[in-house]
């Protein structure tokens, strides 16, 4: 979750939503995404939304943070009415969700349930830190109901590791994931990290062994982006550390590619895969696919019927305007035809399952379907007649793909 908050329009202080976006909602799937601002340093490659403690200031902790979304779940059903809507996916984010307790993870899926419901086979996931788990606590989170963890590895190279001022000893992530399997999580992923400054093919190497290793049932790989503001943004403007070259990214992520894909991992959106279907983040789906989904937590994002809003950025901030009784969200946007199918040309491009070819013609002057021949001709997308499916080379290229898709 980016910490910066765009513009927008303002929000009713009750949080209610347009009669438009409130007769779509039960039409799409419907998930909860609850951010949890909390870390216990501030990774310098990181621009997510997170307070250390010191960081916080007065009047925010840990300890009480659970009951503040809570109060937002109940905000939520009060803004969506009686309609049935039950929860498909919910996904812990953050931050290091499992710095707060067990319990009070536990407290906030069970808000979601009795207010909502949670839908039969739902999929409940939270972000974990290797060395903010243990054997006791992954039982305790399973048996409130949580059924897949994501581990943050990002490398399984120490000095990579002390770049992105990642704390966490390698050596855990393995029994972290063998005590999550004991503890009867369905599924494990693991989020992995490549092209940071003086990671050499070799390291690459050597953590995608460590990850297939733990055969995890789900891999997330990213190349590192260096964001304004932060610490590594500042090491790279001091010429202290080069920045990222998209060359190596590239090799990067075609060893990531093929490594992953002969271990039995299969791409279904450009930077994931899954040993199987079953397998795939439904959570994340769902945001490629266009569902709905309620963001909870301070700078936290929701769309719901065509209407996308964000919440307040600081945890005081949010704190506040819910001790208030009144929405914490800062700004909305109600999203036009137009822009909603851009945003699933944006989207949808980047899966497995590609796009329909029938989305792009009612795209700007409807001639984007004219652009299909050049692109198969390029190398970037499959030679096919109903769907825009990325080729390796096109996964490369993907902004370029959608750049001319949308020219």
């Amino acid at each position: 979750m980016p910490s910066a908050l765009p513009e927008g329009d303002p929000v009713p202080t009750d949080g209610s939503l347009p009669p438009e976006a409130l007769a779509e909602a039960g039409t799409r799937p419907f998930a909860f995404y609850v951010h949890v601002p909390f870390c216990r340093v501030r990774c310098g490659y990181c621009d997510f939304n997170t307070y250390t403690a010191e960081e916080l200031g007065p009047g925010v902790s840990r300890a009480s943070y659970a009951d503040q979304v809570v109060a937002e779940v109940r905000l939520a059903r009060r803004v969506l009415g009686e309609r049935d809507l039950p929860v498909d996916t919910v996904f812990l984010g953050g931050g290091t969700p499992t710095l707060l307790p067990p319990e009070d993870l536990g407290r906030v899926l069970r808000a979601i349930d009795d207010e909502f419901g949670l839908a039969p086979h739902a999929e409940v996931t939270t972000e974990a830190n290797p060395d903010s788990v243990d054997l006791s606590s992954l039982e305790r989170l399973r048996e409130a109901g949580y059924t897949r963890v994501s581990f943050g590895v990002q490398s399984a190279v120490p000095h990579v590791l002390a770049v992105l001022d990642r704390t966490h000893d390698p050596l855990r992530v393995p029994r972290m994931v063998e005590a999550a399997r004991a503890a009867g999580f369905e599924q494990v992923s693991l989020d992995l990290i490549y092209g940071t400054p003086g990671e050499s093919n070799d390291d690459w190497e050597e953590t995608l062994e460590a990850a297939l290793a733990c055969a995890p049932d789900h891999v997330s790989a990213y190349s590192l982006i260096v964001e304004d503001g932060t610490a590594l943004a500042r090491r790279v403007r001091r010429g202290e550390l080069p920045m990222p070259d998209d060359d190596d990214l590239a090799d990067k992520y075609v060893q990531a590619d093929e490594r992953l894909a002969a271990a039995g991992l299969g791409w279904y959106e450009v930077s994931n895969w899954a040993r199987d279907d079953a397998a795939r983040c439904r959570h994340n789906l769902g945001y490629w696919a266009g569902a709905d989904w309620w963001g909870i937590g301070p700078g936290a994002h929701s769309h719901v019927g065509g209407v996308r809003w964000w919440n307040v950025k600081h945890p005081v901030a949010y704190a506040g305007r819910l001790a208030e009784g009144v929405t914490p969200a800062h700004a909305r946007e109600v999203l036009d035809p137009q822009t909603r199918r851009v945003e699933r040309v944006l989207l949808e491009v980047r899966l497995r399952t590609g796009l329909p070819v029938d989305v792009l013609d009612g795209l700007g002057d409807g001639t984007a379907r004219a652009v299909l021949p050049g692109l198969v001709a390029d190398g970037l997308v499959e030679d096919r007649a109903d769907r825009v499916v990325l080729t390796l080379r096109g996964r490369l290229l993907a902004d370029g793909v959608v750049h001319r898709l949308l020219a």
